[in-house]
């Protein structure tokens, strides 16, 4: 799967959250402040192009709506980042972020029950 600028994830996220809209609604939905509508329509078209977006017509305008579920895109980051950085060792990933302080036994606690919950499932 094809890899996104943090601009492109920012677009898919709220393409995610809506389900489908136009250029115009995502803007309004974006922080202050706000970019530029074409801007935002150049970043669509990549989606396109990347094929995580597809689009339908309706009246003058178009309907975006994405065709790569959030899951699966994270799904396919979280693979490549345990490949990437941690020779894709899941253990190796979670030994650093013990190691950096920045996951608490509690948390890894919480990892734990929910690996188990889903051997379960």
């Amino acid at each position: 799967m094809k890899t996104l600028t943090p601009a492109e994830e920012d677009i898919m996220k709220i393409l995610w959250s809506l389900g489908e809209s136009n250029v115009a609604a995502i803007i309004e939905t974006m922080p202050e402040p706000k970019p530029a509508y074409n801007t935002v329509s150049t970043i669509i078209r990549i989606l396109e192009n990347k094929e995580f977006v597809d689009h339908r017509k309706q009246g003058r305008g178009y309907i975006y709506f994405p065709i790569v579920s959030q899951t699966t895109y994270t799904e396919s980051s979280a693979s490549k980042l345990v490949h990437n950085y941690f020779k894709g060792s899941f253990k190796s990933m979670v030994s650093f972020f013990m190691e950096q302080e920045k996951l608490t036994i509690s948390e890894l606690e919480d990892v734990l029950k929910e690996i188990q919950k889903n051997k379960k499932s």
